[in-house]
């Protein structure tokens, strides 16, 4: 979906699962010392598109409400405009469904399973995201 949605609006996507599969691969890290890295250089990344005057689309789990005000504070250090945006999937048999059967789009990259997915540690928002529910919504409806 944030694929599509960049892709739709001309905006410069930072998929974090490519940034962080960029730092396995570089051998700098490995997979368990990753760490927020990935994280870190999204910012980066964001912070310089933002300042270009680019619309920056950054697709991250972002379960945690300090990566969360990360990703806020890039956007008013670059003196742009910001709009949090969660999808959620309301039908747990189908997000199931998508978790087993999802294709792995980036090389090398390990997705988590539905227990993964179900246990993350995901912490409560501070600000009112914009929802969209992918059991409502397909990706022609973006």
């Amino acid at each position: 979906m944030a694929r599509l949605l960049a892709q739709r609006i001309k905006a410069v996507w930072l998929r974090i699962d490519s940034l962080e599969q960029a730092l396995v691969r570089s051998g700098v890290v490995d997979r368990d010392g990753l760490g927020p890295a990935g994280y870190y250089v999204g910012y980066a990344l964001a912070l310089d598109n933002l300042r270009l005057g680019l619309t920056v689309l950054a697709d991250c789990v972002n379960p945690l409400a300090l990566t969360r005000n990360a990703w806020r504070d890039v956007a008013f250090e670059a003196g742009a405009e910001l709009l949090e945006v969660e999808f959620v999937c309301s039908d747990a048999r189908a997000h199931r469904a998508r978790v087993e059967a999802r294709l792995c789009e980036v090389p090398g990259l390990l997705l988590p399973d539905w227990r993964a997915v179900r246990e993350r540690e995901y912490e409560v928002w501070e600000r009112a995201p914009l929802v969209l529910d992918t059991a409502v919504l397909s990706p022609c409806g973006l």
